[in-house]
């Protein structure tokens, strides 16, 4: 069987090698990017590059710009040691091979090995910028799956093949809740984008937030936050391939990309320098749809293909939503999920926000009496925020409005609960939630057609 990878991957290396190469040569250097001539008749955008100076050192660049005069690249490093009349040799580019035994590894966004051990490539080269599946074709949202956390069992279900943002600022437990649903969440295969990450932080999720057992089921890509924009914002697309690659052999795969935000600011940092103006808060007219078409590219898939779940961590400074890159995935996303600063400060983690957080499965994902109880918690969570600051000054007496005295009798625990994690199913998280409204008293009716207040 290591014989048969073996070859496969010699295979795939050997056909994508060119017979013949048309070579250009540096013409200039300006503002970080490198203009060549020779190529203007080959190039294509997107195509690698590789600048070749006198001390026979490589410098990897992409196309991102062609005119009838010249070639513009980008380089994935610094660019010293360049000089004019360097030789240039093109290489098509945008394409990985990804293989089964890619799970358990840590590889870079060019599918290069990170973790020191070899790597096999598949038999089988995949565009990086491939299509999503015909929307006609695709099926529907598939069956609620099991979290780990009381919160995405219950009142922010995450289905089978659906597309979610996690939405929080920094420091607030983003990465230690997406560690945890890729150990915990069903899934046959989970993939991790890794984008713009601090070098360190890379190390610490793998062997603390993942662990071993995570990382048995788990292929990483990492791009961190000192290399060109270039690598970061091939980092999402390589990701998204992988996942792919395991949806069409039927799999159900969990994407999980952290973040979209610095896949954005990469993009940006890439489209101005290819000569793209920035209109919108610093960003080119592209960024939208390049965040709408990956975004698209998960999901259900058609026919006999499995399911890419995504979870895409946005960044929110200032907790601002109305933030472009934040606006524009709650339009495409089929949910969003908001970390608040002062849950976490107050030590409940996850710090989810569930007033302001909404899962687009609902009401599909519950069944009848569920949804009942969801909607029972969503008013006593309601009714207490509504009233929070009468209540924590001490002016509200006892007796004068039922809803109110119901919110404060269960208050307490739903907050507790809602930071609950466990192994014992979705099943077990609705039964909890039921207790806690029972015990509330006065007069909580769980169960029934219609809960209603005394």
């Amino acid at each position: 069987m290591t014989q048969q990878l073996a070859l496969k991957s010699l295979t795939t290396r050997l056909s994508q090698i060119r017979p013949e190469q048309v070579m250009g040569r540096v013409n200039g250097v300006d503002g970080g990017v490198v203009r060549v001539r020779g190529l203007e008749k080959v190039a294509r955008l997107g195509d690698r590059a590789t600048i070749t100076n006198r001390d026979h050192t490589k410098v990897q660049c992409e196309v991102v710009q062609l005119s009838d005069a010249h070639v513009v690249l980008l380089p994935d490093s610094e660019l010293e040691g360049v000089s004019l009349g360097d030789p240039v040799t093109l290489s098509r580019g945008g394409r990985i091979a990804p293989s089964d035994s890619w799970i358990g590894r840590l590889i870079d966004p060019d599918g290069n090995p990170l973790d020191g051990r070899p790597l096999a490539a598949g038999a089988t080269t995949r565009s990086l910028r491939a299509s999503p599946p015909a929307p006609a074709q695709r099926r529907a949202l598939g069956p609620r799956l099991a979290t780990g956390h009381l919160t995405f069992d219950t009142v922010l279900p995450i289905v089978r093949g659906q597309r979610i943002g996690l939405f929080a600022g920094s420091g607030v437990g983003k990465s230690s809740l997406m560690g945890r649903l890729s150990q915990r969440m069903e899934a046959d295969v989970v993939v991790i984008a890794l984008i713009g990450e601090r070098g360190r932080e890379v190390r610490h999720f793998v062997d603390e937030t993942l662990g071993p057992e995570g990382l048995a089921r788990s292929v990483v890509v990492a791009a961190t936050s000192d290399q060109s924009p270039l690598v970061r914002r091939r980092c999402a697309w390589t990701a998204m391939t992988i996942a792919e690659h395991f949806r069409d052999a039927g799999k159900s795969v969990l994407l999980v990309a952290d973040s979209i935000t610095r896949f954005a600011e990469a993009h940006r940092e890439v489209a101005i320098a290819a000569g793209e103006a920035p209109v919108l808060r610093g960003y080119p007219p592209s960024t939208a749809h390049l965040i709408m078409s990956l975004c698209e590219r998960a999901g259900p898939g058609m026919g006999r293909q499995g399911d890419i779940t995504a979870v895409f961590s946005v960044l929110v400074p200032g907790s601002d939503m109305d933030e472009p890159i934040a606006d524009i995935l709650r339009g495409v996303l089929d949910g969003h999920v908001v970390l608040d600063r002062d849950i976490a400060e107050r030590g409940r983690f996850p710090a989810v926000d569930v007033l302001r957080s909404v899962s687009r499965s609902l009401p599909a994902a519950a069944t009848d009496s569920e949804n009942e109880v969801l909607a029972t918690v969503r008013k006593h969570l309601s009714v207490y925020a509504k009233n929070r600051v009468m209540i924590s000054a001490g002016l509200y007496t006892s007796g004068a409005d039922a809803n109110i005295d119901a919110a404060i009798d269960v208050w307490s625990e739903l907050d507790a609960a809602l930071g609950m994690q466990h192994d014992k199913g979705i099943s077990h998280s609705f039964d909890h939630l039921k207790l806690i409204l029972r015990r509330g008293g006065r007069g909580v009716n769980v169960g029934s057609k219609r809960p209603h207040m005394a």
